[in-house]
């Protein structure tokens, strides 16, 4: 839960697991602002417990982002791949559009219920009641936004002494922005969280989704960029991760480097440093003899080494064999 990209699941189990996690994070949510009258502790604990309860559940399966600003600033920052965060983003929509779809159909069953302006969207300007200004709004998004991946990066840093308490920290920290922000715009900092009910809001929620998506991204990015400078890197960063956004170069078992060379042998002609010279099949057949490529034929082998006298016995005498004696191969390779 700590690692943002965690090891042995593949990436079709973490595609479901921030699918099901943002469906969970939007339908009780904003679910509950809905029923509530927007009320500020009931929406912004509903939020934080959510998330709480998303990172103890599925945390360990896909890094509990549920958020597309989460997957930006995690890539940045260099805690995972930029081939993953597209897979991300699409997932993390597709659970939240689900679950608005889910709130517009049940929610219809309120007697005179009109989705339009009521699905618990964001806003700003007069869409608010309170007429905020759309610089304002952007500006608190942007900040609201980088605040929380901060603290979504600080509580998954590997360096943390306290990991377990990562959803605590991440659940927490969203509860009290939505206190500070829900009465201003709505409380985003999560595009997948807009656009999942904004779309079914109607209207001018749609118009104004522009704001909720390209906010939280900014302020996704300027915390993605500047945690490491900040406060350090808690690992290496990730192949295809930060501001490199080409596909990484694979990595062989062990290295082909720019002179040719193995790491701890080098190849010199049909030689392994340290090793036996490599034979073929029909050089075994005929020791003492290797075939020559440039001269295209057989020669005698310098480095052929005569085997070991066996121990006399009687009057018995043995000398080794002259390779040039010993029955010549063919003229050429067979």
């Amino acid at each position: 839960m700590s690692d943002t990209e965690p090891a042995g699941v593949q990436l079709g189990q973490k595609i479901g697991a921030e699918a099901l996690g943002t469906f969970v994070l939007v339908f009780f949510g904003v679910g509950t602002a809905v029923v509530s009258g927007a009320d500020y502790v009931a929406t912004g604990l509903a939020f934080g417990l959510v998330v709480l309860v998303l990172f103890y559940a599925l945390g360990h399966v896909s890094g509990g982002h549920f958020n597309p600003a989460v997957s930006v600033g995690a890539a940045l920052s260099g805690r995972m791949s930029w081939s993953q965060v597209g897979a991300y983003v699409a997932a993390q929509l597709a659970g939240a559009l689900v679950a608005g779809l889910a709130l517009f159909v049940l929610l219809q069953g309120l007697d005179g219920f009109e989705a339009e302006g009521n699905m618990g969207q964001n806003f700003f300007g007069d869409q608010g009641g309170g007429d905020y200004a759309a610089w304002a709004a952007f500006l608190l998004e942007l900040l609201a936004t980088a605040v929380f991946v901060y603290l979504f990066l600080a509580a998954t840093d590997l360096r943390n002494p306290n990991p377990t308490a990562a959803p605590l920290m991440i659940g927490f920290s969203l509860t009290f922005i939505h206190f500070a922000t829900l009465g201003l715009t709505g409380t985003s900092v999560n595009p997948a969280r807009s656009i999942g009910v904004g779309v079914f809001a109607g209207g001018d929620a749609v118009i104004q989704l522009w704001l909720f998506i390209l906010a939280p991204l900014l302020g996704a990015a300027v915390a993605g960029l500047t945690y490491p400078l900040v406060l350090g890197r808690d690992r290496d960063p990730v192949a295809g991760s930060g501001l490199s956004f080409s596909r990484p170069k694979p990595q062989y078992q062990q290295g082909w480097d720019q002179s040719q060379q193995w790491q701890g042998q080098q190849w010199e002609g049909q030689q392994w440093q340290g090793q036996q010279q490599w034979q073929t099949p029909l050089e075994q057949q005929y020791p003492g003899w290797r075939w020559d490529g440039a001269a295209q034929q057989w020669v005698p082998d310098q480095q052929w080494q005569q085997p070991e006298a066996p121990e006399a016995s009687g009057s018995e005498t043995w000398a080794p064999e002259d390779p040039t004696t010993q029955i010549r191969p063919p003229d050429g390779p067979a």
